[in-house]
């Protein structure tokens, strides 16, 4: 047996003995002190394996089991190596200590060194007994520590679940004796074996033998590829998985009776470590823990043998993701393939993901997903490529949107409203825009806004609004496309994903409502004659009671109607909870515009608007970032409260909950701006108030459209700037620097043991757990959002948003090479839920856009003013027509202006914008035609806008087909070529077996011929006739 392995693997129950004896001999198998010491091991056993003896196919020597006897003075190792140098052996822990096996896996415990070998040999001493603490002293009269339960009932559970991974044909190394003060190491290995029958299980799509060559483009395509190429090779990365291949090689899931298809010359390497470490994590998954010295959280005084409490012992499995919320272990990764820097490191995959994906100087090149997948599994290889694709659209939307902003840039000064609102000539005389405090104004005061506003409010933003429509269905039909080329690539063509495990969570429910129904039975079967007893139906009935329990039980809508409950209520409770921040900075804007009018200095009175509106939009960014922290986090909770079945159930809800909210959250000031400020202000004498003493606000003369776009980008970039950058850099870089205070705090002692180098998992254990994907796709596709939802009034946000994904795909690269344990790598074919959400968040921005120019916007208004009241066929007189009239004395008790002369003059007229009728009509102030003219104008726009953009997305979507032609046709290729591989493999079988058949015919016949022949009747006399015979 190799030193550092847990048993004795792939032995008889008859092979088993011989090996046992084989190690006593070298004295690993065999405790001292005989037979009875090695008898009582083997009882010690019994309680650690899950099979009856008779039907293990794995015998195992416990060695916890002979600690438990107190031959060992150490607690808790597997078996530990004797080697001279370990750690120049086994590479610095990724190898185990005999230099040759591959470290797969690592879990990680902690445990108490003091107490565990005596609680260890008191158990082994009392047996069964009750619990430990109960016994008298040890010996040598030293009185026994209390001891901890919980802790012993971890490690019994340990014991367990590794003795059936020992079962299931991994092998385990355990290492204590780490630089990590209180922390074991258990390592993983995946023998040959175990890896085929596993990759045969999984239905892992392997490389046979068999290449064939890609059919590649000819004619014109064939030199246009060729030019882009050339063109494109500096900004390519020097990685070997991303140049251009010619060949590939024919895919098949793995067999272990077809393996003379796959090429295995080389068998360390044909499974790589990604597919090991996933081969490793579903039998972690698997693999279960049915037992528990005590229940978790018993303490001495409780009973533990009622009926209820041992078949919930019986039935309660845990398996590792279990294990680890229980905090039986503390971590389980996968290790990094080595270190990324250093002067002394060997080339790894990790080092050169460094090199040519997570440094930010090569942020002109594009990624090696290819590499990336290899290396982190294709879920976070999708994710990337993704963010890839994402990147490269928004190339030519920020060149449009760009193009789009110079425009109205270079237009501003002919447009005849803005130079109407800024001609002093004019003398148009405001109305206050507040009660009191506020006096009247001049609209020229107003020319800066107004000049402003045609950057982003002129008719090249409609043609943008249509483009960005266009522009998301595209990019969506390119990923499609992009997609389908990586399953090809990546031999995901045929997969499909199986259902996922039940979660730990969900099988507890199960069982409790199992329980529950069960106890009901028993209460009515309490009532019934009782039948003879039988002691074979009943120890029947006790041995399949963990699996009939809960057998045809499940979760039903009743059982989570008390959290589906919670969860309306709740959603609908945080909504509200927005809504209502939204209106007390909208109470905080009105109040600081009524403050800011009574200062006496004329610049701050002329730069009222801007002032609120900044203040008030960095108090939007500020709550806006903290609540999306709140949000997650419930989100995440009422998502455990409604105990979903699998992971990727789980998944899907979580991310529904969090989008939903954070959505809410991200855009709600921006949907009040854009569409309710200003819509329900009253008029002069009669507006309209919140809680009667605030006066709603309103736009400027320039329309909101201006404000809107200060309120888009200020939280756009605010939340790139600060949650997306800020955050990712500054939290790892304060973690690590915390990490340094304390080691720098530390003895000199244990300075110089952290100074020494680390294996592979302390390294390792020390990174951030991997956290999933979800928060990655959330901040994108909320900039999806930002970038395509109100895109008319912001044309730059496509390239703000291009500028933040520069380094966003750098920022991430790195966190994942240098700041994140290794994840699991997890199969899948595509990006999931977040497609869908995508789709739904680009048809809803053709609504909002329509909406966005039709009323936020002065679009409308213009093209009326222009085709139906203009009398020269230009804009001149658009301001006046959009301005009504009020006389002051209309004016309510108290809300009049306190300094009516604050102009130099009185003011008899002030204006103020709106439709509606002058004071001297016979209906005055009411709703002039004008407005429903305009009104019907824009619900025309709304309902045209949206179903041509809808028809031409729907046009392109189907246009381009979702899979490419040459991938289709490779697919094909590659269905053809199996066939034929197999037809001739079965030729070759039946011309093997006819040769065979004809062997056996040709060895036939010389018998045939040489074999005696059949009885004569007996001789007649010998006689004249018959000479031989005798008379």
């Amino acid at each position: 047996m190799l030193e550092g392995d847990i048993g004795l693997e792939a032995l008889t129950p008859k092979e088993a003995p011989a090996a046992e004896a084989a190690g006593a001999v070298d004295g690993e198998g065999a405790p001292p002190g005989g037979p009875g010491a090695q008898a009582a091991a083997m009882r010690v056993n019994e309680k650690y394996s899950t099979l009856p003896a008779e039907d293990r196919s794995v015998h195992i020597i416990n060695i916890c089991a002979i600690e438990d006897i107190g031959y060992l003075p150490s607690e808790g190792t597997l078996l530990n190596s004797l080697s001279v140098d370990p750690d120049a052996e086994c590479k610095y822990g990724l190898y185990f200590r005999d230099g040759k096996r591959k470290v797969d896996y690592i879990l990680v415990y902690h445990h108490k060194r003091a107490s565990g070998g005596r609680t260890l040999a008191r158990r082994a001493q009392h047996g069964d007994q009750p619990l430990p603490g109960k016994a008298g002293p040890l010996g040598a009269g030293e009185p026994e520590p209390p001891l901890d339960y919980h802790e012993d009932d971890k490690r019994f559970r340990r014991e367990e679940y590794e003795g059936n991974l020992v079962e299931a044909g991994l092998e385990l190394e355990r290492d204590e004796d780490t630089k990590i003060h209180g922390v074991g190491f258990v390592k993983i290995h995946a023998p040959w074996n175990v890896l085929c029958r596993e990759a045969e299980f999984l239905k892992l799509k392997m490389p046979t033998k068999k290449l064939y060559h890609i059919s590649e483009t000819r004619g014109l395509l064939k030199k246009i590829n060729s030019v882009l190429q050339k063109i494109t090779d500096p900004i390519q990365p020097k990685v070997a998985e991303h140049r251009p291949q010619t060949t590939k090689r024919l895919s098949y899931p793995f067999s272990r009776e077809k393996q003379h298809l796959f090429d295995l010359s080389d068998k360390d390497s044909f499974f790589d470590s990604k597919t090991r470490s996933t081969i490793v994590y579903e039998i972690l998954k698997r693999t279960t823990c049915t037992k528990a010295k005590y229940s978790m959280g018993q303490g001495e005084g409780r009973k533990k043998d009622s009926a209820l409490l041992n078949k919930r012992r019986k039935c309660d499995r845990h398996g590792i993701t279990s294990l680890l919320a229980n905090g039986v272990y503390s971590a389980a990764y996968p290790l990094h393939d080595g270190d990324y820097e250093g002067d002394n490191v060997e080339f790894n995959d990790r080092k050169l993901l460094y090199e040519e994906w997570a440094s930010y100087g090569v942020f002109y090149k594009y990624q090696p997903i290819d590499l990336v997948r290899k290396y982190f599994g294709e879920k976070i290889g999708l994710y990337f490529a993704w963010l890839g694709v994402y990147t490269q659209m928004l190339i030519p939307a920020s060149v449009v949107g760009i193009i789009v902003f110079l425009y109205g840039w270079a237009t501003v000064d002919d447009n005849i409203p803005s130079m109407e609102m800024c001609d002093q000539r004019h003398n148009i005389t405001m109305c206050p825009l507040c009660d009191k405090t506020c006096s009247y104004w001049k609209m020229s005061s107003a020319c800066a806004t107004a000049r402003a506003s045609h950057l982003f409010d002129n008719p090249a933003t409609v043609f943008f609004s249509v483009f960005m429509a266009l522009w998301a269905a595209t990019f969506m039909e390119h990923w499609k496309r992009k997609q389908m080329r990586l399953n090809y690539r990546w031999d995901l063509t045929g997969f499909e994903e199986e259902e996922d495990h039940p979660r730990a969570e969900y099988e507890a429910r199960v069982l409790e409502k199992s329980l529950r129904k069960e106890s009901k039975n028993k209460e009515k079967r309490r009532h019934l004659p009782e039948e003879p007893t039988n002691k074979w139906r009943q120890r029947v009935k006790t041995a399949m009671a963990g699996v009939k329990l809960t057998d045809k039980v499940k979760l039903t809508w009743r059982d989570r109607f008390p959290a589906y409950f919670t969860n309306l209520v709740s959603i609908v409770f945080m909504i509200a909870v927005t809504f209502a921040i939204v209106l007390g900075v909208i109470i905080y804007r009105i109040s600081t515009a009524a403050a800011l009018a009574m200062n006496s200095s004329p610049s701050v009175r002329s730069n009222i608007r801007v002032t609120v509106t900044a203040t008030a939009v960095i108090i939007n960014l500020v709550v806006i970032i903290l609540l999306d922290e709140v949000y997650g986090c419930i989100a995440r909770w009422l998502t455990k409260i409604e105990v979903p079945k699998t992971e990727k159930s789980f998944e899907e809800r979580l991310i529904f909950k969090a989008f939903l909210l954070k959505f809410v959250n991200s855009y709600t000031p921006i949907f009040y701006v854009a569409f309710f400020k200003g819509r329900f202000v009253g008029r002069p004498g009669d507006y309209v108030y919140i809680f009667r003493s605030f006066r709603m606000e309103e736009c400027a003369p320039g329309g909101c459209l201006m404000e809107l776009c200060i309120q888009l980008s200020i939280i756009m970039l605010g939340k790139q700037l600060i949650q997306n950058n800020l955050f990712e850099i500054g939290i790892p870089k304060m973690k690590k620097f915390i990490r340094y205070l304390r080691l720098k705090h530390q003895s000199p002692a244990d300075h110089d043991e952290h100074a020494k180098k680390k294996q592979r998992y302390e390294v390792d254990y020390t990174l951030e757990p991997f956290a999933g994907l979800t928060p990655e796709y959330m901040e994108m596709i909320i900039q999806f959002g930002f970038v395509t939802l109100f895109v008319a009034s912001f044309p730059l946000a496509p390239l703000f948003a291009l500028l933040n994904n520069i380094i966003e795909i750098r920022l991430d690269a790195k966190k994942f090479v240098t700041e994140l344990r290794r994840p699991v790598a997890v199969r899948a074919k595509d990006i999931g839920i977040w497609y869908n959400i995508l789709r739904g968040v680009g048809k809803l921005a053709v609504i909002i856009n329509a909406f966005v120019i039709s009323f936020t916007s002065d679009f409308i208004p213009r093209l009326v003013y222009l085709y139906m009241y203009s009398e020269n066929g230009t804009m001149h007189g658009f301001v006046n027509h959009t301005l009504s009239s009020f006389n002051v004395s209309d004016f309510q008790n108290g809300t009049a202006p306190s300094d009516p002369l604050d102009l130099g003059y009185e003011v008899q007229i002030c204006r103020y914008k709106d439709y509606r009728e002058p004071p001297w009509s016979e209906h005055k102030y009411d709703i002039s035609k004008d407005f429903w003219a305009v009104l019907a104008a824009r619900l025309a726009f709304v309902i045209v806008f949206q179903n041509l953009v809808m028809f031409m997305s729907d046009f392109v979507d189907w246009v381009i087909p979702d899979i490419p032609k040459d991938i289709s046709q490779q697919i094909h290729k590659e269905k053809v070529l199996m066939v034929e591989l197999f037809m001739r493999e079965e030729q070759g079988k039946q011309q093997l077996l006819d040769t065979w058949m004809e062997k056996d015919r040709k060895k036939a016949e010389p018998c045939n011929n040489h074999s005696p022949a059949p009885a004569a009747p007996p001789p007649p006399p010998a006689g004249p006739d018959f000479p031989g015979g005798s008379l």
